[in-house]
């Protein structure tokens, strides 16, 4: 509706700039908003108010002019000039109904839209280096970019997920390391395992295969291997050159293709647990791309090579510098170290470059908050080598802090590890998982409630909403009980029976599905939609309350059965649009 009468609206501007009362180019923006009070009709614009100041006219007197260059529209009652100058719409009663009819002809297709054209837009979101399992933080990140993708969707936009699989760089040597460790342990090899390598369980039960599987064919001795190693941190050294120093002799003692075994052994069995749990988690990608494939097919190379170009890239101390002080950054940074080596800066200008290249309209990186500082630094490197970084839009996910028993849980292990997510989807479910980690802006800090998650309350938003969708359910089995039957046709007729302010504000309520989706998706803010659907099943649970649905008047009956049916249709629409089931009982 809203659409439809800021197409009546652009539709009078257009009729006063033929006469000349209006220039071609005045530039306004015509907004419609909902009243606040029935009293000043159903929707409100100020583009008279915008206008006047551009021709300098009186805005009561340009409004009365718009108004009357409205065309006719059997879905406006009338239209009334109010307070300085604001054009309120009265609906009739018909045009009110026809949310009604619109759910049930659309179902599944209702609330979508093609305002985002097809344009292409690439989504990267979780991306964890797969150096052990997802943690909470981790499953925000996947509950909000997967959401946000679906409205996208909802909206018009082509959307490609996309995964970024971090398998080039220190941290994946870091873990093949510390399986090869591990195996060496188990070998019968006794050293101080390393501060900085990876510790979780899960190293042992890699290692533990590579030796089933392997017996000696990596063994090496640990007196080879930690000869003339600087020191770990515990013996006064750092623990950084310790580890560094492991890794090249890793290198060296198994050489490339044993190296590379181990690897991969580490990698793909933590990838393949990491798209396990997304998936099991309602999260799937169009594709997972690999930093591995990215440096072998010489992007990195080409991204310096185009740095080098546009002189915002030079040599000092051995290394290769970005310029990014001349874009405001407080300190220059490496781009390849003295030993040949490129950074993870490097390679991430890399991938962004090559994101450009294949053609997305729009690229939105989903991040954690502690990367706030990465993301001028990345659009300035955009800007450097001729890319348009406007083209590039990174959000900041905060990180979720758990509570059991009113108390602050300890979000990770003795050996490091946070708590997983997938342990806190076996402690609350998928649905209470995906609908809690939207509830707040992605930049808000998120306190995540775990008894709360579980309880069957109207406290908990996931349930009432849910409860709110099975309750109608429940409706059609009991009237299957009683003998009766659904007439939609009947219904559809009696649509002006529906009288009542609980039956008024559950239509207006379905009526705002549609803008709402759209507002979500063009401010990527999922939680407006979590919010819309506990507002909604507020209206359905206070109606449920205050009427009864199956009375002897079949007119009334069927017009109050079409009304939830629709209600029920529009919750399904938008649990599925945030990965969430809509059981029909509970």
């Amino acid at each position: 509706m809203k659409h439809h009468i800021e197409n009546l609206i652009a539709s009078a501007l257009a009729g006063l700039e033929a006469n000349g009362v209006l220039p071609q180019d005045h530039g306004a923006t015509i907004d419609v908003d909902h009243t606040k009070s029935k009293e000043h009709g159903d929707f409100a614009s100020n583009v008279a108010l915008v206008l006047a100041k551009v021709v300098r006219a009186k805005p009561r007197e340009l409004a009365e002019k718009i108004r009357k260059a409205l065309p006719a529209s059997e879905k406006i009652a009338k239209v009334k000039i109010a307070g300085p100058g604001f054009i309120n719409f009265f609906l009739t009663s018909d045009a009110q109904l026809d949310v009604i009819r619109e759910v049930l002809a659309h179902r599944e297709r209702f609330g979508r839209s093609r305002i985002g054209a097809g344009r292409k837009i690439q989504l990267e979101f979780v991306s964890a280096n797969p150096t052990g399992p997802l943690h909470v933080g981790h499953g925000r990140g996947a509950a909000y970019g997967a959401t946000l993708a679906n409205l996208l969707d909802a909206v018009g936009f082509a959307v490609h997920r996309e995964y970024y699989v971090n398998d080039a760089g220190r941290q994946m040597d870091i873990l093949a390391t510390s399986v090869w460790l591990r195996y060496l342990a188990l070998s019968g090899e006794k050293f101080d395992f390393p501060v900085n390598g990876y510790r979780g369980d899960y190293v042992h039960d890699i290692s533990a295969a590579v030796r089933r599987e392997n017996g000696d064919k990596f063994r090496r001795p640990a007196a080879v291997l930690f000869e003339n190693i600087p020191p770990d941190e515990p013996k006064n050294g750092d623990k950084e050159k310790h580890i560094d120093a492991l890794i090249e002799r890793a290198k060296s003692l198994l050489g490339p293709n044993d190296y590379r075994q181990v690897f991969d052994r580490g990698l793909r069995v933590i990838l393949d647990d990491i798209r396990q749990d997304l998936e099991e988690f309602g999260v799937t990608y169009d594709q997972w791309f690999s930093e591995r494939a990215l440096v072998e097919d010489g992007a990195a190379d080409r991204a310096i090579v185009r740095l080098k170009q546009s002189d915002h890239a030079y040599e000092k101390e051995g290394a290769l510098w970005f310029r990014s002080t001349d874009y405001g950054d407080e300190k220059d940074r490496v781009l390849v170290r003295e030993n040949g080596q490129k950074t993870y800066f490097a390679h991430d200008i890399a991938y962004h470059m090559d994101k450009l290249e294949r053609g997305f309209d729009r690229v939105i990186d989903i991040w954690g908050a502690d990367h706030h500082g990465y993301v001028p630094r990345i659009k300035a490197a955009l800007a450097a080598i001729g890319d348009d970084p406007e083209r590039l839009h990174v959000l900041l996910v905060q990180f979720a802090i758990l509570y059991k028993g009113g108390e602050r849980m300890q979000m990770s292990t003795r050996s490091g590890e946070f708590v997983t997510l997938r342990t806190l989807r076996s402690e609350v479910g998928n649905d209470a998982a995906r609908f809690f980690y939207v509830l707040r802006k992605c930049e808000q800090h998120m306190d995540f409630d775990l008894d709360l998650a579980k309880s069957q309350s109207s406290d908990n938003p996931v349930y009432y909403v849910q409860y709110a969708h099975a309750r109608i359910h429940s409706v059609y089995r009991q009237l299957k009980e009683k003998g009766l039957a659904h007439d939609p046709s009947n219904g559809d007729r009696n649509l002006t029976r529906l009288t009542e302010p609980h039956e008024l504000a559950l239509i207006e309520r379905l009526a705002r599905y549609p803008e709402m989706v759209e507002a979500a998706a063009l401010a990527y803010e999922p939680h407006q939609l979590a919010y819309y659907l506990r507002e909604l099943a507020y209206d359905f649970h206070t109606y449920y309350g205050a009427h009864t649905f199956l009375v002897d008047d079949a007119a009334v009956r069927d017009a109050r059965l079409n009304l939830i049916s629709a209600a029920r249709q529009v919750i399904a629409n938008g649990l599925a649009l945030l990965g969430v089931s809509a059981p029909e009982s509970m």
